[in-house]
């Protein structure tokens, strides 16, 4: 399971350049979030894991990027983690990956002005800008990886008096519905449009084939793990990362 939901997890997140090496999937993305600049030890490992650690410094380097690793209980080798943090890599973002089914499932929606797009347009954009934390320089790269997107995606707004109260991302692959970039306006909070949102993105998977839908949640969100729990999701697995100090 972890390496499948990880390879969704690729895919819903297209980085501006791929390589790959001995099992290990290496992205780039102009800096751009942790997820699309790491390295990803996802498949079977025979070289020299110091060799190949060496190796992935200098492509990023090449790049003034820092070296970071993405992991789970499944990296190859098994021995990946610990080799990292002997070289003084600090392990950060720790995530929980968690999934539930959808079969059988009625979700009910409150009446509310949603908006889906099947790419993201300007207006969504425009309010991911304003509602997320991130850098407003990192929208060119942003507006290009989402716009590669080959899964069938949809990009949610949930309006209110005229204006985006919440916002998120469903993409559907293989028979998940992956939910990304739930935000709610700050404004907003403690009216349950967080929910509304997600079961919204949850409805709108199973009518585009989706089976079982899964989540990421970092570690030191109490709110969010709360909210996903009520609504019915469990941990699969976690994974970090493994930053390089230069």
């Amino acid at each position: 399971m972890i390496r499948s939901l990880e390879e969704l997890s690729l895919n819903a997140l297209p980085a501006l350049q791929t390589s790959f090496y001995d099992g290990w999937v290496l992205r780039f993305a102009s800096g751009y979030s942790r997820r699309a600049n790491s390295v990803q030890a996802l498949y079977d490992s025979r070289l020299d894991p110091e060799e190949k650690i060496d190796y992935c410094q200098a492509a990023y380097g090449e790049r003034g990027l820092r070296t970071i690793f993405k992991l789970t209980g499944a990296a190859e080798p098994a021995e990946l983690d610990a080799a990292l943090e002997r070289r003084g890599y600090t392990a950060e973002g720790h995530t929980s990956v968690q999934t539930r089914a959808l079969a059988g499932e009625t979700f009910e929606i409150e009446r509310a002005k949603i908006e889906v797009e099947p790419r993201p347009g300007e207006g969504w954009l425009m309010d991911y800008d304003r509602l997320s934390s991130v850098d407003s320089r990192h929208l060119p790269t942003i507006r290009l990886m989402l716009s590669n997107l080959e899964p069938t995606a949809g990009f949610f707004r949930l309006i209110l008096q005229g204006e985006t109260a919440a916002m998120g991302l469903g993409v559907v692959e293989r028979g998940y519905v992956g939910l990304y970039d739930i935000i709610t306006d700050a404004r907003q909070r403690g009216q349950g449009l967080g929910t509304q949102m997600i079961r919204h993105i949850l409805r709108w998977g199973q009518m585009n084939g989706a089976r079982s839908a899964y989540l990421q949640v970092m570690l030191n969100n109490p709110p969010a793990l709360r909210l996903y729990d009520k609504l019915g999701f469990r941990e699969a697995y976690q994974y970090w990362y493994r930053q390089g100090g230069e």
